[in-house]
């Protein structure tokens, strides 16, 4: 007689949240569910006294929408401490970004240099209390189901920006500090020529530079030169918003990215119909958003945004890439009649063991705009290197004069300089 196999026990069904993350609280009912008869549920053995609770089993504390997040649940484990000393600490110390992790040592981003500090390795609880000081049920709810998160955070004595995401070792995330303090030009050291372009009543002025390059600080520093000098209408569109600015002479409104608004081109398009004077877009990201951009400049306005590159002339054929051959004639013509300027930002290391800024700058001259609509992006570097008299400058020439002022050493502007040749050949007096 053949015995019949013992079926399996059916699989369980993975745990809600990402790896490593505890599950996400249960949603409460909505008041039509409530209303409906339903049956009592069945009694469920209760788990033994003696078992331990451990982290990754505890929810986040349930809070109304519009109150912060409370610090129930996982708690701080021994010898670590509440996350706004930490951030204290670092912005006493001059840091620019926070990384923090499961299984992981926190770390300090100084001086562009990444140093680990005297905290204990980070579990899973600590984690879970540090994210419940700094963000909102929903908001830790949203990371526990997409796995990645950015935002920005008020916590009085500085903001911070961000960035949550899953990993291989576990949750973690980094933290932008954004000073309280708007800087002025003045202490940042600033060319003159950046007043000189905010002087302008419309067109395209580009700032830009990859990710920690100082472009918000620089921003910052020329909104608030306008805010003192121009009784203009403001509007700024950022993910998320980042140096918070008082209306004083300008009326100034910010809008965040997925809390006031879906999207930049939404935001951007709408920004038309407000009577503004300057829009301000935090990142230009996309075909749609240059577009409207370019659109919002040939109208009378002036539209100040940030793009990813590393120097003024590959913002242009980046901008032009963005588009299809066909669309590319019509674009290069509305840039060169509605773009103002340029501005590429990189940071490199000081002898007083800060950091300087150091730039492309191209304006937008009649000769920039000939060459713009013949491709001759060669000839606009040799107009930047040639024409000082307009304020244009060259990454080099900027270094050269960080190098001559004993603000940084040879090395440094040899090994910062995007053509090191050309650089060295500055240093010894050749060019």
């Amino acid at each position: 007689m053949t015995q019949t196999p013992p079926s399996r026990p059916p699989t369980p069904p993975p745990p809600p949240g990402g790896r490593g993350l505890p599950p996400r609280p249960p949603a409460p009912p909505s008041p039509s569910a409530r209303r409906q008869p339903t049956a009592p549920p069945k009694p469920s053995s209760p788990p033994p006294p003696s078992a331990p609770v451990s982290p990754q089993t505890i929810p986040p504390t349930e809070t109304a929408p519009s109150q912060p997040a409370v610090s129930s649940g996982p708690e701080l484990a021994e010898g670590q401490v509440p996350l706004t000393e930490i951030v204290r600490r670092a912005e006493k110390e001059g840091i620019s970004d926070i990384h923090l992790g499961v299984n992981e040592i926190p770390r300090f981003r100084k001086r562009g240099d990444l140093v680990a500090i005297e905290y204990p390795e980070t579990d899973l609880g600590t984690f879970m209390s540090w994210l419940r000081e700094i963000l909102k049920d929903e908001e830790i709810r949203a990371f526990q189901e997409n796995l990645d998160f950015d935002g920005a955070a008020d916590l009085g004595f500085v903001r911070i920006r961000i960035s949550l995401f899953d990993s291989l070792a576990g949750p973690a995330m980094v933290l932008r500090l954004i000073g309280a303090k708007i800087l002025k030009m003045e202490q940042l050291r600033l060319p003159e020529v950046f007043k000189k372009v905010c002087h302008y009543h419309k067109g395209l002025l580009l700032v830009t530079g990859p990710t920690g390059s100082g472009k918000s600080t620089t921003m910052a520093a020329m909104i608030d030169f306008m805010n003192d000098t121009f009784p203009y209408h403001i509007i700024t569109i950022e993910d998320p918003v980042e140096f918070v600015h008082e209306s004083r002479k300008s009326l100034i409104k910010h809008r965040e990215v997925g809390r006031h608004t879906l999207k930049f081109f939404n935001a951007l398009k709408g920004a038309l119909r407000q009577d503004p004077d300057l829009m301000l877009v935090g990142e230009i990201r996309d075909k749609e958003t240059v577009g409207i951009a370019i659109k919002a400049a040939s109208t009378g306005h002036l539209v100040m945004g940030t793009l990813h590159t590393n120097s003024a002339v590959k913002t242009i054929t980046r901008i032009l890439d963005m588009f299809s051959a066909e669309e590319q004639p019509a674009i290069k013509l509305a840039l060169s009649e509605i773009l103002v300027a340029i501005i590429a930002q990189l940071l490199c290391k000081t002898t007083d063991g800060k950091r300087a800024a150091f730039h492309d700058i191209l304006i937008n001259t009649d000769v920039v705009k000939e060459y713009i609509l013949k491709d001759q992006y060669e000839d606009i570097n040799q107009i930047m290197i040639k024409d000082t008299y307009e304020g244009m400058t060259t990454m080099n020439r900027s270094l050269y004069e960080l190098y001559q002022e004993g603000r940084i050493t040879e090395e440094i502007a040899i090994n910062q300089s995007p053509s090191p040749n050309e650089m060295a050949q500055m240093l010894r007096g050749r060019i």
